[in-house]
């Protein structure tokens, strides 16, 4: 199957009714930048390093109200601890390959460092999925070249989706995944706010969109592969709406709720985390938990799409071993959901 990655909107599937940022994807959030690294060798090295950084961290500010919700524990995200404990943020979110999350964490620490030469203390926050099914992840290639290069070289631009950077090696749901973004805008308050996501996607279950179940072995019947359980989901949230950190955590639990959208299994060996932060000035007010609601659901239909997206966005890789994940098969996808009457 030969087939470029697109986007679920260019397949016609469109997640809620809510409006889109303007690129539909984090870096609608005001002041948010995505950058990544990508190692691919075509034959045993397929992983690298995604970069989501907040610009409002600097010398005004080096904090953000922030969120840590574990759907499941089976992972290894550095610096979370601190983050439950003290409620905020004052990094770059860095995902990668799992054996090169401390690698990452410590290149990471030289750019906190780097920034507050006269700090004695910092928590870089570094998620990681396993994609030791596509890539020799024994070998541990990241660099703290290859995460500065993400952090320095992150944009404001529409992140890159599928198999880049942190996603380069990834599997979800029995097809190819990688990188995913999406975001919506609600009124709060009387104000328009930006919800946008970021998900680096590895884990198990039955493809579903919009309510529709899409088998691998039905979609992909005489494929000869041998695909991976699925093992994690890294999900980021930010929003300039006016949250505290305890608001801020009931919306990364929403995050981890929608995976369940689209099939997610939730296995023993899946490490779901969401990672949830805000953007507002210091000085705006949480917003009243009455008035979260608008918040809750852009939250569920963003990420819901991040995820499709990570995987239509996505194409077939022929990995370690000669391990073949497989594409969605975007015309398929589209006959079902025609079939089902949702497109």
């Amino acid at each position: 199957m030969n087939q470029l990655g697109r986007r679920a909107r260019d397949l016609g599937v469109v997640v809620g009714t809510l409006p889109t940022g303007r690129h539909n994807a984090i870096t609608d959030v005001d002041g948010i930048l995505v950058g990544h690294t990508t190692i691919d060798d075509g034959i045993d090295l397929h992983t690298g390093v995604t970069a989501v950084v907040p610009s409002q961290l600097g010398p005004e500010r080096w904090t953000l109200p922030a969120a840590v919700y574990s759907g499941n524990g089976h992972g290894k995200l550095v610096g979370s601890t601190q983050v439950d404990e003290l409620g905020v943020l004052e990094s770059p979110i860095v995902l990668t390959a799992t054996l090169s999350v401390f690698r990452a964490a410590d290149a990471l620490l030289s750019y906190l460092m780097d920034r507050r030469p006269d700090g004695l203390s910092f928590n870089p926050l570094v998620g990681e999925t396993n994609d030791g099914h596509l890539s020799d992840i024994r070998r541990r290639p990241i660099t703290e070249e290859h995460v500065l290069a993400a952090i320095t070289g992150a944009s404001g631009e529409p992140p890159m989706e599928g198999c880049v950077g942190a996603g380069t090696g990834t599997a979800a749901l029995g097809f190819k995944a990688g990188i995913g973004t999406s975001s919506r805008t609600v009124r709060v308050l009387g104000r328009q706010a930006t919800i946008g996501a970021l998900v680096q996607s590895n884990f198990g279950g039955v493809l579903t969109a919009l309510g529709v179940p899409l088998p691998v072995d039905e979609l992909i019947p005489d494929a000869d592969r041998t695909e991976p359980p699925g093992n994690s989901c890294m999900i980021v949230v930010a929003t300039d709406v006016p949250l505290d950190a305890r608001q801020l955590g009931r919306v990364a639990r929403r995050a981890i709720f929608a995976m369940g959208r689209v099939g997610a299994s939730y296995s023993n060996a899946s490490g779901d985390y969401a990672i949830a932060f805000s953007t507002a000035q210091s000085d705006q007010p949480a917003i009243p938990d009455g008035e979260i609601n608008p918040v809750f659901g852009a939250v569920m239909d963003t990420v819901e799409e991040s995820l499709l997206n990570s995987l239509f966005g996505a194409v077939t890789t022929t990995g370690k071993g000669g391990r073949v994940s497989h594409a969605v098969p975007h015309q398929a996808v589209i006959q079902r959901l025609s079939a089902a009457g949702r497109l």
